[in-house]
């Protein structure tokens, strides 16, 4: 009796491991964001992830598929990094800066087509479903004309992910 009980507790025991933790919830009543952290393992897993997307987002809009592009990745970088330093989300640099003078900075031998850009905790993938629910944000995802990709994001140290996309052609 008292092995089959012992048989019982570790049972129980070990099932109740195995317990989804419930989501916190916000005053609103909704589930807190959780925070999404990027490794420098990640970086390529995460690029391709969106890049992917993309492609399978323009595939199904009957469009060609975006190139990932160094030198627009590179003015992403640019400005990924120097949103955080401003502590705000725009298309201006600090240095004055537009998206086509960076883009230009780099070498890039097309034209400069769109930027999208975000200040989040949420993932690549997140972040890319933001993008898709905004008229102007999507315009850029699914602009016929653009042939290249860069995309980049700078994470600080407290998880705030600053992404920039940058597309061209």
């Amino acid at each position: 009796m008292l092995r089959l009980f012992g048989l019982l507790l570790i049972a129980v025991l070990s099932l109740s491991a195995c317990a989804v933790p419930e989501a916190k919830l916000g005053p609103d009543g909704r589930p807190l964001p959780r925070l999404y952290v990027i490794k420098p393992a990640d970086q390529s897993r995460v690029t391709y992830s969106m890049v992917d997307s993309i492609n399978t987002i323009r595939r199904a809009a009957g469009l060609a598929p975006l190139t990932l592009n160094a030198q627009l990745t590179a003015a992403a970088a640019t400005h990924s990094r120097d949103m955080s330093v401003q502590n705000r989300p725009w298309h201006f640099g600090s240095d004055g800066s537009s998206p086509i003078l960076r883009v230009q900075r780099t070498g890039y031998p097309g034209k400069m087509l769109g930027e999208n850009i975000s200040e989040t905790y949420e993932s690549e993938l997140e972040t890319l479903s933001a993008w898709m629910d905004l008229p102007s944000t999507r315009g850029v995802i699914v602009d016929p004309v653009a042939r290249d990709v860069g995309f980049s994001w700078f994470q600080e140290p407290g998880g705030k992910i600053w992404w920039t996309l940058v597309t061209g052609g």
